[in-house]
């Protein structure tokens, strides 16, 4: 491995390219990508649009600086914006540079208030990020653990529990935002429903607090719609972003609306790279294309007959708990720990993930076609059944 820190389980291979909804290997072993590099490439590999888009960029300029005016960043704002509902967009590069940005965010607003300890409520089980601030605010002792101590300021309680919220708010009164994953990726495809959704965005108004939702795995289409929390019919304060937005360059964002809009002036927040040309490129056409080629509507249709195949092929198995999902976020809860099942799809040419210990995770690119949901649970489905033999 060459002079790599040691931070990633690797595993014994490596890709030469792709195409579509496939990955080759150095020998040329084909692979069908069910995870698309953890839902960030949401075009799925070589995509023709996005390659044109990104070398015609690359041959133009790729980085200036946020001192400059840039009118791509511009524009895609102003896209964001259009499908989100919401107000404001800072770029920055990754899920947790959007997380801190929304925690800074959070606390600059307490401040503003007059709370001198401004405390924000967080869920068991999520995943913010890897950051000090995102990692303390992350619902997992096992990624918190030898990094002690931890950022302070964050209240947590259980995924979902709206009376555990309004106990922690009656008992902090210096709370001032409430932080969550629409679904839970990490945490094993964990899903807010429509009424909860409803009932918090109830309890943040009564109370003045920011809902903040982390869409960085579960937004830009892949739930059938732009992203989680219209699902529900709420618009959050503040929403971030990252994975799928660039199709795999590295973009990542901070949206804001209502009371959390306007809060942050010149030198309150900062990048070096968010949002360069280059990255806003690729994010202007993921959305472009998303749009043009109908891809949240083939998301919930390809992602319905994974479920129902699933549901088929696995049939009678009483240690499959549950098989949950939406659009192209799909998580197979079983009854065991199942993490040696990624290297085995892994021979069979099939790219998946375990996580939570005990679900496979799939997140295809959302150009993925009903032929490949077939594809794919023909070679996961005996897999499955092999190990809870």
């Amino acid at each position: 491995m060459s002079h790599l820190m040691n931070t990633y389980a690797r595993l014994p291979v490596a890709f030469t390219h792709g195409e579509g909804v496939w990955l080759f290997d150095e020998t040329g072993k084909r692979y069908l990508d069910a995870l698309s590099g953890i839902a960030v490439s949401t075009l799925g590999h070589n995509h023709p649009r996005l390659v044109r888009a990104i070398a015609g960029q690359a041959a133009k300029v790729l980085h200036t600086s946020n001192i400059y005016r840039i009118p791509l960043q511009e524009e895609l704002s102003d896209r964001l914006a259009a499908v989100s509902g919401m107000d404001e967009v800072f770029f920055c590069n990754s899920g947790c540079e959007a997380n801190e940005a929304a925690i800074k965010l959070a606390r600059f607003y307490g401040h503003r208030k007059g709370i001198d300890q401004p405390a924000i409520i967080v869920m068991e089980n999520a995943f913010h990020g890897r950051t000090l601030a995102t990692l303390s605010a992350t619902g997992n002792r096992k990624t918190q653990a030898g990094f002690e101590p931890l950022v302070s300021g964050f209240l947590r309680v259980p995924y979902k529990d709206i009376g555990a919220i309004r106990t922690v708010g009656e008992h902090n009164h210096n709370v001032v935002a409430v932080m969550l994953e629409m679904i839970q990726g990490e945490g094993g495809v964990n899903i807010a429903d429509e009424t909860f959704q409803r009932e918090l965005r109830a309890i943040c108004d009564e109370r003045g607090w920011l809902l903040i939702c982390d869409e960085v795995q579960c937004g830009m289409g892949r739930t059938g719609s732009w992203f989680g929390f219209q699902q529900g019919g709420v618009t959050p304060d503040v929403m971030t972003l990252a994975k799928g937005l660039g199709s795999g360059v590295p973009i990542g964002a901070c949206i804001t609306a209502g009371r959390a809009a306007g809060l942050f002036g010149p030198g309150n927040h900062g990048s070096t790279f968010g949002g360069n040309p280059l990255a806003c490129a690729a994010g202007l056409e993921t959305l472009a294309t998303i749009e043009d080629d109908g891809l949240m509507a083939n998301a919930v249709k390809v992602g319905e007959a994974i479920r129902a195949s699933l549901q088929e092929a696995l049939a009678g198995l009483s240690c499959v708990v549950d098989i949950r999902g939406r659009g192209l976020m799909i998580g197979i809860e079983l009854d065991r720990p199942c993490g040696d099942l990624v290297r085995q799809a892994l021979d069979a040419g099939l790219l998946i993930n375990v996580t939570a210990d005990r679900v496979i995770r799939l997140l295809p690119a959302l150009v993925f076609t009903e032929a490949n949901a077939q594809e794919l649970v023909s070679r996961l489905a005996p897999l499955v059944r092999k190990h809870l033999e």
